[in-house]
């Protein structure tokens, strides 16, 4: 139905018939669904109530739902009109607001315009005014005059800024009304719905509020890592088959990709909550060592190779197979967290730089554990458990080749969403970006930041442990496993957007973070490229991504 809109308001909230659908639409369910939310209410607000008796919340949750019911007797005689109502209103809105919209734009557009004239014309200004100024001196070589001349120079830089500055103000101010006008048509289609939302209306606005907000050079800053391994991962596939090396981008080199992103994905949640921090821990990969020794030594199958700290070989054949693998799980996660506490308790106590006590930690179970083994493989673990967590299951053939899904990605997977979880849905989590942001502030406002950076390095040890453990399960450990997985695990979060300045960053940032690196690593080795030049690669993109972090931090400063 066309609505008839002679005199368009400026805003919606000046239209009488609006006001008037709101108030026709809020007395209709007044009796009905806003009494029923607001007995409800009432219900929670009388249940965790302190000052009355069982006997008197009982009486008075007995009373407040015999309300309910009547009201939702009512809500339901008025349902129809309502809805017929709703749908009328919200369409004559839609209609109101695309005018007044047009309207906004219009007016808005033309300021913008107005100021760009005015911009370039003061920046005209402000030019020729400085070169008459400079024009009147006269020429000389003398200490005085340059100094004259280069104060002058500061001073048309600083009005040149002040002038962009003002100019930018007032131009995101003007964006700022025209996204504002389609805000009241959500808003006011919301109050109309009473609260229920619309998933076009909630995605054209996110839409409109990206456009307005959007400029070139800060998605730049903030993208174009991405956009440069993108343009590199996109090379590499079109390269490939050039090369005769078949086809990158295809279904078993990306599950590829998975599984060896899915044991390095442990190292990188735990390493990325120190990265939060102000950061870093250099003892990933000897945790990583640690955990997967301990592993292959309880899984063997038969007489262990390795006589540890010198005492005869072991073997756990004795022991079924299901508690053995427990063990070694928990062994791993009390090993890793075990050494991640002792480097946590100089940081958090003595303010330590994390940097000098993992690498501390580094050096002790790397001493240790080539001590303890002489650097001796464990072998294999036994074959039927190695299949069972470690294999892959058999999906099917596809062109002539048969499709296997790697059994690692699923506790990766687990990984990711308990550390999503434990970041965006906890109070350790803000607390974790509290601490990482300023922790003297934290203090201040009643964190403790010595329980917050333990529990950190503690749950560090736990991802390192678990990791450790399912990395036994691709290949024979040893005291050298894990080389130098520390340096791809922090580059990944900070591929990932995990600022080393502390306070900033996303959890899910790090898990993309390992994929693209482990994808960036694949495809070097797809492409044969020599390994020894895959680190220039690797530290190529680090540099970046670390210079970039440190550019966006200034400009925040």
């Amino acid at each position: 139905m066309a609505t008839d809109i002679r005199n368009v308001p400026a805003a919606l909230d000046e239209d009488l018939k609006v006001r008037e659908y709101i108030s026709k639409l809020a007395d209709l369910r007044s009796t009905g669904v806003t009494r029923v939310s607001d007995l409800k209410q009432q219900i929670i607000a009388t249940k965790k109530s302190r000052m009355l008796s069982d006997e008197a919340k009982a009486k008075m949750i007995d009373d407040c739902r015999k309300q309910v019911a009547v009201a939702q007797a009512d809500a339901a005689r008025n349902k129809a009109k309502i809805d017929a109502l709703t749908k009328e209103a919200v369409g004559y809105v839609n209609e109101l607001s695309a005018r007044i919209e047009k309207n906004v734009y219009a007016e808005q557009d033309a300021i913008i315009a107005r100021l760009k004239e005015e911009y370039k014309a003061k920046v005209e200004s402000i030019k020729a005014e400085s070169a008459r100024r400079i024009a009147g001196i006269s020429i000389s070589d003398s200490k005085e005059k340059r100094d004259e001349v280069q104060q002058i120079r500061y001073e048309e830089k600083s009005a040149l800024f002040d002038a962009k500055s003002h100019f930018t103000g007032q131009v995101d101010r003007a964006k700022a009304t025209k996204n504002q006008a389609y805000v009241d048509h959500v808003q006011t289609n919301r109050t109309l719905r009473n609260g229920k939302t619309n998933f076009k209306e909630d995605m054209t606005l996110k839409w409109k509020d990206y456009v307005n907000r959007f400029k070139a050079s800060t998605f730049f800053l903030n993208n174009g890592l991405y956009i440069a391994v993108l343009i590199f991962f996109i090379v590499c596939v079109i390269i490939a088959p050039m090369q005769g090396r078949g086809q990158l981008l295809s279904l078993p080199n990306i599950l590829t990709i998975l599984e060896q992103s899915s044991t390095r994905m442990f190292y990188a949640l735990g390493v990325a909550g120190l990265i939060l921090l102000a950061g870093t821990d250099l003892s990933v990969g000897r945790m990583v060592a640690l955990g997967s020794v301990t592993t292959g030594l309880l899984l063997h199958r038969g007489v262990n190779i390795v006589r540890v700290f010198g005492a005869e070989p072991w073997n756990f054949d004795s022991i079924p197979m299901g508690a053995r693998v427990v063990i070694a799980l928990c062994l791993s996660i009390i090993f890793c967290v075990a050494f991640s506490s002792f480097a946590g308790v100089f940081t958090a106590k003595l303010k330590i730089h994390p940097f000098i006590s993992t690498m501390s930690t580094q050096l002790i179970i790397y001493g240790l554990l080539f001590f303890g083994t002489s650097g001796t493989p464990t072998g294999s673990i036994d074959s039927g458990i190695k299949d069972l967590i470690g294999g892959r299951w058999e999906l099917g053939i596809v062109n002539g080749q048969l499709i296997t899904f790697p059994k690692l990605i699923i506790p990766a997977i687990l990984a990711c969403l308990v550390a999503w979880f434990i970041w965006n849905k906890t109070t350790f989590g803000k607390n974790m970006y509290a601490v990482g942001g300023n922790s003297e502030a934290a203090a201040v406002s009643g964190i403790s930041v010595f329980k917050v950076t333990m529990g950190v390095f503690i749950m560090a040890g736990i991802f390192y442990g678990c990791g450790s453990f399912l990395e036994a399960f691709r290949a024979n450990a040893s005291a050298g496993t894990g080389q130098g997985y520390e340096t791809d695990a922090i580059a990944a979060c900070v591929v990932g957007g995990i600022s080393f300045n502390g306070g900033i960053g996303k959890i899910t940032g790090a898990m993309f973070g390992v994929i693209i690196f482990t994808g960036l690593t694949y495809c070097l080795t797809f492409l044969g490229i020599d390994t020894n030049l895959q680190f220039v690669f690797k530290g190529a993109i680090i540099i970046a991504a670390v210079a970039l972090d440190s550019v966006k931090y200034l400009k925040k400063k």
